[in-house]
């Protein structure tokens, strides 16, 4: 199961149950605080998850490592481009 699908089936098991408790289709009669807290539920949760997206980007890039080894290679990748280059009439 692909992260995609499980995000998925939380979502949809997360809405039916908003909608089934918000819309009361069962004729629970939930009282009135929970109803005021309960239809702007998917507002929290959008925020949350917009919070937790920039956390996790945030972690991911203060945790970033370098190749230094990949970088000295490029280096010398470019340092043989610009000189095959310049053998072939490109001035830099």
């Amino acid at each position: 199961m692909t992260k995609l699908v499980q995000w998925l089936c939380g979502l949809a098991l997360l809405g039916t149950a908003w909608a089934t408790l918000a819309l009361d289709p069962l004729g629970l009669h939930l009282p009135l605080p929970c109803q005021q807290v309960l239809w702007p539920f998917p507002v929290y949760l959008l925020v949350a998850f917009g919070c937790y997206s920039l956390a996790t980007i945030g972690y991911r890039l203060a945790t970033f490592n370098d190749c230094e080894a990949a970088a000295k290679e490029l280096q010398e990748q470019i340092r043989e481009a610009r000189a095959d280059l310049s053998r072939r009439g490109l001035k830099f």
